[in-house]
């Protein structure tokens, strides 16, 4: 079933370790986001944006600094997605750091199907605040829409019901096993998250994406897609807060994975999460690129709906 596309800005670096993300929506616009789905005949609702929160420290919690703000945003951002999910359209979120997501996930659940993320990203984010030291909630983000033990209560209840996700509805794609902690690596062993690997995802991303697909494949009613910009390679094309050089993905091959994602019509959802507009290569047009080719593959999406004529 093809859906109009519900557009909305989630401006916040409140789970990141510094300040950035929250000029992400904006950056987005400005590049021609918006003017590429139109070109491209999508039916879009634009939904406006939040207004930004600027990362700051939290020394009263500093192993989950900024908590509180970033229940109230993902919150806030639920109840934006349902309100468009309530309208028949799939939503377009643009973060924010990493637990804009959660908020996406929240907001797609209040409907009652059984969902299926596919998350492509570097990274797990599966700590928790006693797992790792800086207290940056944007990577813990999946263990706490898995509920994992050590999570921070308020954000797991931040949903319609905890834990929002079970580990069957998950699939990471482009995971990279040298990036993980080692608290990450025992979530994955122990609650049985499937992956596909990142060296998988450079051979064939393709063939990588029709292989997370076929993971979900009778687990899900209805599929989101994160894609968190720093699985890619920063040297290659720097995008993201994390500047991880010639790690991750090339630019082109991340860009082939998200396309294959978002070729199957259950895609209901796309998250864009961990771009700093502050780290782009100056004169490069890299985020004019990059607006143009998301926008290239929300158009040949065929959960997506052209509009008429």
């Amino acid at each position: 079933m093809s859906r109009p596309l519900g557009l909305i800005g989630v401006p916040t670096s409140a789970g990141a370790f510094a300040p950035g993300q929250e000029q992400a929506p904006r950056a987005l616009r400005d590049a021609g986001l918006p003017a590429r789905l139109h070109a491209g005949g999508v039916h879009v609702n634009d939904r406006g944006d939040l207004q930004p929160w600027r990362w700051r420290p939290d020394r009263a919690n500093p192993r989950a600094q900024n908590l509180g703000t970033v229940v109230e945003i993902v919150q806030e951002t639920a109840r934006r997605v349902a309100d468009a999910t309530d309208a028949g359209e799939a939503t377009l979120v643009l973060g924010g750091d990493c637990t804009v997501g959660i908020g996406t996930v929240a907001g797609h659940a209040v409907r009652g199907e059984r969902l299926g993320l596919l998350y492509l990203d570097a990274h797990a984010d599966c700590n928790v605040p006693a797992s790792v030291p800086e207290g940056a909630l944007d990577w813990m983000g999946l263990a706490h829409m898995l509920g994992e033990a050590g999570a921070a209560p308020d954000l797991v209840a931040a949903g319609p019901h905890a834990p929002l996700l079970e580990p069957s509805q998950v699939v990471l794609v482009g995971w990279d096993p040298g990036q993980a902690t080692v608290f990450e690596r025992s979530v994955l062993e122990r609650r049985a998250i499937r992956t596909v690997a990142v060296d998988a995802v450079a051979g064939d991303p393709e063939a990588a994406a029709r292989r997370a697909l076929a993971l979900v494949e009778d687990r899900c009613e209805r599929l989101l897609v994160h894609f968190d910009v720093d699985v890619i390679d920063f040297t290659d094309v720097p995008l993201s807060e994390n500047w991880g050089r010639n790690e991750g993905l090339a630019y082109t091959d991340a860009l082939r994975a998200l396309g294959a994602l978002l070729g199957d019509p259950r895609v209901a959802g796309l998250t864009i999460s961990e771009l700093n507009p502050d780290h782009v290569e100056a004169g490069a047009g890299t985020l004019e690129r990059f607006a143009a080719d998301v926008g290239d593959a929300l158009a040949a999406a065929p959960g997506i709906r052209r509009r008429a004529g």
